[in-house]
């Protein structure tokens, strides 16, 4: 089993956290803060995070919410409620970081805008996560993951050249966004902690996905022309992609010259090499439906575990298709002790996958479950010293 580090010498212990964030993008890049150390305390709404919805639910709560939100206090606050802001604006006072991921212009109108604690607050690093961003002709405008992968023109390259737009089966464009959010605080954090001053850090999704599209983008203005949807083929390597085997598919990578010339002696092709149409990495992404044809109609002699045996000898990078009961039973992530348990409040015993970073050998822990709704909430009234008006939450 791998070490896990001690929860007081993790990177950001002793930062305080105020999460207001529901589903995934703010709830992603507050856990990616907590497991570093950092106190994050997630303000919800008396109705909870609709996160808390969504199915499977073991006895009550939602494995998906227990997914984004380990390591955090839930506080119930309704911001409608005088006393409940009052508490909302003393803990933001009070902390180091602030996450939001309302549309724009939310937070401001509750008074809990970046603004109204710049000047009092210089150091509090304020990270907003929005569809379009805080500014523009399109910042008032929501989005979820469909869309924002819809408009940011992932879609258009994913899936095969002639099939209906499909989505990327992982939101890629909520986990995106939190990514370059954690990020984005963790280097603020540390101008802070060097004697500068905090921030408005505005992470729009739209632009966070159209980031991570850099070979997209630049093909784009190399050539003019719009990327395609390629499948599982690359457009400027073959063979790499999906191929298919007697009895399913699997992939293999030849990302160069040397690696190619192992594939054509692996499959017993050596004409291959031979053949103008595939002398280079250029050639043979040119004419790769051509080379799939052909090497498919070898691979279809025999079984994905022997050509995965075969590649695996020959070094050429290679991989089944797993679902993901395979990836997950995977002996690297036994090794590295990714999948821990996780105790859910109401007594279920699940699992979850941890942090899969490693410092000098060394894990990050789950030192808190995922929160039951509100169960913090007293503890933070007692704490900022604002009692609850009658009928408001607790």
């Amino acid at each position: 089993m791998t070490q896990t580090l001690p929860q007081q010498s993790l990177p950001l212990a002793g930062v305080k956290v105020i999460e207001f964030c529901a589903v995934a993008s703010g709830p992603f890049c507050g856990m990616l803060l907590a497991d570093m150390g950092a106190e994050v305390i997630k303000i919800e709404p008396p109705e909870g995070d609709t996160l808390r919805q969504w199915p499977p639910i073991s006895n009550g709560y939602s494995e998906n919410f227990a997914s984004l939100n380990r390591n955090k206090k839930s506080v119930v606050l309704n911001l409608k409620d005088s006393a409940d802001l009052e508490v909302a604006r003393r803990m933001i006072a009070d902390a180091d970081v602030v996450v939001e991921n309302n549309r724009p212009g939310v937070m401001d109108r509750l008074g809990l805008g970046a603004d109204r604690f710049a000047k009092d607050r210089p150091q509090l690093v304020y990270c907003s996560i929005s569809a379009y961003g805080q500014s523009g002709p399109r910042s008032r405008e929501g989005g979820f993951d469909l869309t924002i992968q819809a408009a940011s023109g992932v879609m258009s390259v994913t899936g095969e050249q002639d099939g209906a737009p499909v989505k990327c089966g992982v939101p890629v464009s909520d986990f995106a966004s939190g990514l370059y959010a954690a990020y984005s605080i963790a280097a603020m954090l540390t101008r802070v902690r060097a004697g500068g001053e905090g921030g408005h850090i505005d992470i729009p999704m739209f632009g966070c996905t159209l980031g991570i599209a850099a070979l997209q983008t630049s093909e784009y203005f190399g050539t003019g022309n719009n990327p395609v949807k390629l499948g599982s083929a690359h457009p400027r390597n073959a063979p790499y992609q999906a191929f298919r085997a007697s009895d399913g598919y699997f992939t293999i990578a030849a990302g160069n010259q040397k690696l190619w010339l192992s594939v054509c002696e692996v499959v017993g092709m050596p004409e291959l090499a031979a053949d103008a149409r595939f002398g280079t990495t250029k050639d043979r992404a040119a004419n790769q439906r051509v080379l799939k044809d052909l090497l498919e109609v070898k691979f279809g002699q025999q079984g994905v575990s022997h050509w995965i045996t075969a590649f695996e000898a020959a070094g050429v990078p290679h991989a089944r298709i797993n679902d993901y009961s395979s990836a997950l039973a995977d002996p690297q992530v036994e090794h590295m002790d990714w999948l821990q348990p996780l105790s859910l409040p109401g007594g279920t015993q699940t699992r979850t996958f941890a942090s899969p970073i490693r410092v000098d050998g060394q894990g990050f822990p789950i030192y808190r479950q995922p929160p039951a709704l509100g169960e913090h909430t007293a503890e933070m009234r007692e704490r900022y010293g604002v009692q609850a008006e009658s009928g408001s939450a607790s």
